[in-house]
């Protein structure tokens, strides 16, 4: 009994993904005889029909469809394989695929990147920002190697991502110089509800960090009047700077703004059931810490590559 081969299962995804013979050989660089032949030969060998043949079209079958489940899964195993094969050669060539937060991969990842290349010139890193859900996501289905993200990691993912904390970071209320509060020191918890917000979109750990605070601290974060709801830090500090806004923005994305006085964070004070004088005796004032955390898939291969870079980031 012949064994099936890789070449064979590449030749059968490529007329799947095409439903088209001649299509699937082009793609492949042989000849539409070699693609029927390679089809027939499976079908011949295991009894099945894998396409449905309607004149000039032809259709995949149940065999079909079952089949095409587990190739993608073996070549998976083999790409896998592979890398790791190459990566014996001392860390000399390979790639390192990140997907990060914004914030992160704005502000806290270059430096990692640059010590990592310094030591290692020859890997290549393929780092793709979105927000932490899509990261989530990415790293679940093995898009990438590492995730690094801002929110909290969804009970669902809890069985397949492994999480670890690498840092931290505070969120901050932050004004331009035409709101009220910029030229106050600090605001009250209360008053919060008193201006405009701009918000970050849902799944983006910003955003779930603000939320969580606002609920710790006993506001419904639905009774904010948001204005706007934009998908990046820096199209919301771009717009503060003119309007009567407020937003919930990382420190290490507003040190610049706030240094040159373009942009302020204000303190918010505790006032909740205290009269005056007992405010002014206790440090009321509120923060927002949120961890940066590292998520890995709990059960697939991890490279060298891969290891050597969550030492840099530890």
């Amino acid at each position: 009994m012949a064994q099936m081969t890789l070449d064979q299962l590449r030749v059968f995804l490529a007329v799947a993904e095409h439903l088209h013979f001649t299509r699937a050989a082009d793609t492949l660089y042989i000849t539409q005889p070699a693609v029927s032949a390679a089809i027939q030969n499976l079908e011949t060998e295991y009894g099945v029909k894998l396409f449905h043949r309607l004149g000039r079209h032809i259709e995949i079958t149940e065999a079909g469809e079952l089949l095409k489940l587990e190739a993608l899964k073996i070549l998976d195993q083999v790409a896998l394989t592979e890398r790791a094969l190459k990566e014996l050669n001392n860390l000399q060539r390979g790639e390192l695929k990140i997907g990060s937060s914004l914030t992160i991969g704005n502000y806290w990842l270059p430096e990692k990147i640059s010590h990592f290349q310094r030591n290692y010139p020859q890997i290549s890193i393929n780092c793709t920002l979105a927000n932490s859900e899509e990261i989530c996501l990415g790293t679940e289905a093995g898009k990438f190697d590492l995730g690094l993200i801002e929110g909290e990691v969804k009970s669902s993912f809890n069985d397949i991502l492994h999480q670890e904390e690498i840092g931290s970071d505070r969120l901050l209320v932050i004004v331009g110089r035409q709101h009220p509060w910029f030229k106050q020191e600090k605001i009250k918890l209360t008053e919060l509800k008193n201006t405009d917000w701009i918000m970050r979109e849902s799944g983006s750990g910003t955003q779930q960090r603000l939320e969580e605070a606002l609920i710790k601290w006993g506001i419904n974060p639905k009774i904010l009047k948001t204005t706007l709801i934009l998908n990046t830090g820096e199209m919301i500090k771009a717009i503060l700077e003119d309007t009567q806004c407020a937003a919930g923005i990382s420190e290490l994305m507003v040190k610049k703004e706030i240094e040159l006085g373009t942009l302020k964070a204000v303190k918010i004070i505790d006032d909740r059931g205290l009269s005056i004088t007992e405010q002014k005796k206790k440090n009321l004032e509120l923060d927002m810490i949120r961890p940066f955390l590292k998520i890995k898939h709990s059960e697939r291969f991890q490279t060298r590559i891969s290891q050597v870079f969550e030492k840099i980031l530890s």
